[in-house]
């Protein structure tokens, strides 16, 4: 193999396991589970990446013990019953051609037991956000009760056929929770020193090399807690440095964070703000500082290529794509076959992935809607069905529709009323941090060009124009438009398209600019921090008790950071009034207290938009038509993609669709 992804693509070995590459997957969590145990949406959602090249996986954090449960759809280890369906999860991977190891672990304080009814437990009585619960300080007979289910859980793993182990001494959970001083407050044996604080981790370690001695075993450490009086790359360097003397560790898999309500969590999934590969300096120092112990390194590396340029500057011995294995399972086999530039990006935009997570919800992608439905889109996809297929809309809803209905074998034809494609994201895709989120509908347009799929750009579809076409199927994804409330006698208004232009436009901005976060959505917080950007004092006003609520806290988090940078002024439970040309009067529903906002040059309303749905009403009496996006309703990328899939490869294409929709929405 030659060329510039060779480095990446060359087989290598990993504790004595043989990977066909050095491409892996690295643990995320799905919200798959059942009962606490895996199902086999995970074994179909791994076998699809590993059918799709990756050389090795590495399961999502298996927690040893009931008290790390904190919900029952996180996978846990807990007695031999278990063991069963962790075996069809690495026989799926196998079949396919991928090692598998599993990641081990104990959440610690940030397993609040809401859902199991258990206390979370740490080395400290320490909560680890403002109104999380306290947890319960462990005691040394709850120590040992978590080392001998580290143990049992990696004989358990052996037994179900992984090839590897993986504990887990970062991102803040348990093992880290002692590591750190800064979690760590204890004054006995577990506690105080750095060698006293390094104790519960060298027996979990001790623990798991008696329990399945056979199986090689690395170690996930987070480099760099981002927190004051935290843990270092110096300090974390020397913990792996003392661990490798006295256990034959595999290799060490180089991370960041820290499980904390600040800054640091929102690196643990840097979103698009944080921009490309902002922690890759990580890897290089532990590889330079222990040599001969392969380095596996993560986050925000987006490509197969950039994980081939990391690889040969000597950087990383392995690198972890995660995200962008759940945008596009195939990317690595893309790559092999010099295929690369079909594949499907992420946009790292945390909303599918992390953000449904956060809301308890399986994972899913705004690239990729079929995130842990494979086996249901695989019967689709075999299926072909002849036929006319005419989509209203070239935003994400209507291109993707019509891809979906053109992998069916339809005949397709896209029309759009503007010039170009791409819909409220190629507008969204303007504002200064979010650049990346226009690779969604770019690719997108992309696939529809080399499919031969007949576009119309300039064309505003009307009744008389769908029923010409007498396409067999009709899918509308006309979008929605924004809201704009005047503020009578007040300072001028915008809505989120105009303010678009405003802010990326060459004129200087208003010098006070306010804007009403009715929604907490991207579209406010973003043209927030692009006006503060440009230099205008900003307030963002929210009517409820928190802003940007539609944001997941895992980039909310980065955002209030960039907000504080920028000066954004923020104010919560008040309502937006006018007062006069350039005064509004915020207002606490409360107390009914006012306090004016005066010299306002414009003021954004961000409030809920309107679906563009007059043509759906139009055509009452044609039979098959469809609706997808924000012509059904307005939300965001996620859903519109999602529908779009649905309308283009299953409602426009199945006779009886119902069997299907059954199926997506268990």
């Amino acid at each position: 193999m030659t060329g510039p992804l060779r480095a990446a693509l060359s087989p290598v070995e990993l504790g004595g396991v043989p990977l066909r590459n050095r491409v892996f997957v690295p643990g995320h969590t799905t919200n798959f589970g059942h009962e606490n145990r895996p199902t086999a949406r995970h074994a179909d959602y791994h076998a699809e990446r590993a059918r799709g090249g990756v050389g090795l996986i590495i399961t999502e954090a298996i927690r040893v013990h009931p008290t790390s449960a904190g919900r029952h759809i996180s996978l846990g280890c807990f007695d031999d019953a278990s063991i069963p369906a962790y075996a069809a999860i690495a026989d799926a991977v196998h079949a396919e051609g991928a090692a598998i190891f599993a990641q081990i672990m104990h959440a610690g304080r940030q397993a609040n037991g809401d859902a199991t009814r258990t206390a979370a437990w740490s080395a400290s009585a320490l909560p680890w956000a403002t109104g999380a619960h306290t947890p319960h300080a462990m005691s040394t007979r709850d120590i040992g009760t978590v080392v001998r289910a580290f143990g049992a859980a990696a004989a358990r793993m052996s037994r179900a056929g992984y090839d590897g182990l993986e504990v887990h001494a970062g991102h803040g959970h348990l093992l880290q929770q002692f590591l750190s001083p800064v979690t760590n407050h204890r004054t006995d044996g577990y506690g105080g020193s750095g060698a006293n604080r390094l104790r519960l981790t060298r027996e979990v370690l001790t623990a798991v090399r008696v329990a399945a001695p056979e199986l090689p075993v690395g170690l996930r450490v987070s480099a760099d807690e981002f927190l004051p009086g935290g843990l270092e790359p110096g300090d974390v360097i020397e913990i792996v440095s003392t661990l490798r003397e006295e256990f034959p560790l595999a290799y060490v898999h180089v991370s960041h964070s820290a499980y904390h309500g600040s800054w640091s969590l929102a690196t643990q999934m840097a979103d698009m703000s944080f921009g490309h590969a902002p922690f890759r300096h990580h890897a290089g120092m532990f590889r330079r500082a222990l040599p001969g112990l392969p380095v596996l390194a993560v986050c925000r590396l987006d490509s197969v290529g950039e994980a081939a340029e990391l690889i040969a500057s000597g950087e990383a011995d392995l690198v972890g794509l995660a995200r962008p294995h759940i945008a596009d399972p195939h990317l690595v086999r893309k790559a092999a076959e010099g295929r690369e530039h079909e594949t499907r990006s992420c946009v790292a935009c945390n909303q599918g992935c992390i953000g449904r997570v956060e809301q308890n919800l399986p994972i899913s992608c705004v690239v990729n809607p079929e995130v842990g439905a494979e086996r249901v889109w695989a019967g689709v996809h075999s299926r072909r069905r002849a036929g006319s297929v005419l989509v209203v809309g070239g935003g994400p809803a209507g291109l993707e529709a019509a891809l979906a209905a053109h992998r069916r074998g339809k005949r397709v034809t896209l029309v759009e009323a503007a010039d170009r494609l791409g819909g409220q994201v190629a507008l969204a895709a303007r504002v200064p941090g979010r650049e990346r989120f226009g690779l969604l509908t770019r690719e997108l347009e992309r696939d529809v060009r080399a499919a031969g799929i007949t576009v119309r750009t300039g064309v505003r579809a009307d009744a008389g124009l769908v029923r010409a076409e007498c396409a067999d199927d009709v899918v509308l994804a006309t979008g929605s438009v924004p809201v704009r409330r005047e503020l009578p006698g007040g300072p001028p208004v915008l809505d989120t398209w105009q303010a678009v232009e405003t802010v990326c436009g060459e004129e200087a901005v208003p010098n006070v600019v306010v804007i009403r976060d009715d929604c907490g959505s991207w579209a406010a917080a973003s043209l927030a921090e692009a006006f503060a950007a440009r230099g205008a004092r900003v307030h963002l006003v929210s009517p409820s008790a928190s802003y940007s609520a539609q944001v997941t806290t895992y980039s909310r988090l980065a955002l209030t950071k960039r907000f504080t940078d920028h000066g954004v002024r923020v104010h919560l439970l008040r309502t937006v009034s006018p007062k006069d040309s350039d005064t509004v009067l915020l207002t606490d529903p409360v107390s009914g207290g006012t306090e004016p906002i005066t010299g306002v040059g414009a003021v954004v309303d961000a409030g809920a938009a309107t679906s563009a749905d007059a043509l759906l009403h139009e055509l009452a009496d044609v039979a098959r038509v469809h609706v997808a996006g924000d012509a059904n309703a307005p939300r965001t990328a996620l859903e519109a993609v999602y529908e779009g899939r649905v309308a283009g490869a299953v409602l426009a294409a199945e006779p009886d669709p119902e069997p299907v929709l059954l199926a997506l929405s268990r």
